[in-house]
């Protein structure tokens, strides 16, 4: 099998896909024991390898493949607040603090969730830069009552979602991989494949408990609890079995299709859809699209928008919601525009039959940086 038969990409042809993304998979689908690659419709170029794929290896696997962010995803949380009672007017000259360490026991956190510290604890309960974020959103629709219901959540109340990873743990591993083998492997059953998996595991679960802390720390300043609804990672390694053998299952970004229900998120101008992943998962390895994708990459952004926009103006959404976010030139490469169109992503996934929509979610509020 070529390089060429190995790659799969699951968008349609109405959906914009960069040629570099594919000739990084293509590349991708070349390493040693690579058997087969999956792009999807949130398809686009990273840092030499894509973003939107899932790769499947046998023998050796590629930490170079999921990044610096090890253990990125979304959490979503059902919170105590009721949408009649929402002033996200209010949250937005309200809201403060996540960029500054929890003073709280991180350690025991961390313990409580099955993570040790590794250092790096001022960084926890914090989000960061890039596209991580912390949202306050309603339901918009629900498209399937069933499904639905058996989340057991009040479609009355405002959700939470939160997307953030292992920050600067997760950075100082991948650098740690890099610095010795670039974008080698490491061989299955290796000192070195041992160690870097059990630093892994537990950048995984450090980057979840983030997750969960951000979310205290945001609800606590609202008076609310909360109740995790789903908390997946998009950029990690799985060790599967499939016809018999041990193989290794590569995600960045992207969701994985079998573990319940899934956030796909739009932009901060559309809505984010909650979905339930059906059928066979593995023609296309496990996975599925994790949100709208990056369409403009971020040095383009501010020279491409600010003629159009003041920076300001991008602090309120077209569908109302508010934007907390003092980093300027972070407001114009997380702006609408810089991201693919989140309902093309969805109609592609519906129509090869990879997810049903359960409920699709307005934005009445995103909390990015307060400086």
């Amino acid at each position: 099998m070529n390089k060429f038969e190995k790659v799969a990409l699951f968008a349609s042809a109405e959906s914009w896909i960069e040629g570099e993304s594919l000739r990084q998979l293509e590349r991708v689908a070349a390493f040693p024991g690579m058997l087969r690659v999956a792009g999807f419709p949130d398809l686009h170029p990273g840092k030499g390898s894509p973003v939107g794929a899932a790769m499947l290896s046998q023998g050796e696997f590629y930490p170079y493949l999921i990044g610096s962010d090890v253990g990125c995803g979304m959490g979503l949380f059902a919170t105590e607040i009721s949408v009649a009672k929402a002033r996200p007017e209010k949250w937005f000259k309200k809201l403060k603090g996540l960029e500054s360490p929890w003073d709280g026991d991180s350690a025991d956190w961390l313990a409580q969730r099955g993570a040790s510290p590794e250092g790096y604890l001022s960084a926890l309960g914090t989000i960061g830069r890039g596209n991580h974020f912390a949202e306050m959103l309603r339901i918009d629709k629900i498209h399937n009552a069933d499904a639905f219901k058996s989340l057991k959540v009040d479609e009355k109340k405002i959700f939470l979602l939160v997307h953030s990873g292992s920050r600067d743990l997760g950075n100082a591993l991948l650098r740690d991989h890099t610095d010795r083998f670039q974008d080698k492997g490491l061989k299955e059953g290796s000192d070195e494949a041992i160690m870097y998996l059990r630093k892994h595991d537990n950048a995984l679960a450090w980057a979840r408990a983030n997750r969960e802390l951000i979310a205290c720390r945001l609800l606590e300043q609202l008076n609310s609890g909360y109740k995790m609804v789903s908390d997946l990672f998009h950029n990690s390694i799985s060790m599967i079995t499939a016809n018999g053998s041990k193989r290794y299952l590569h995600r960045k970004g992207a969701a994985p299709s079998d573990c319940g229900v899934a956030v796909t998120s739009g932009s901060r101008g559309t809505c984010s859809y909650l979905v339930m992943p059906v059928g066979e998962h593995e023609p296309h390895l496990w996975s599925i699209a994790h949100g709208a994708g990056r369409k403009w990459n971020r040095s383009a952004c501010k020279d491409r928008l600010k003629t159009r926009y003041a920076a300001e103006a991008l602090q309120r959404t077209k569908r109302g919601g508010y934007v907390i976010c003092d980093d300027k030139d972070l407001l114009y490469e997380e702006a609408p525009e810089a991201y693919k169109n989140i309902e093309r992503i969805i109609e592609d996934m519906q129509s090869f039959g990879f997810i049903r929509v359960v409920a699709s979610f307005s934005s009445l509020l995103t909390y990015k940086v307060r400086e």
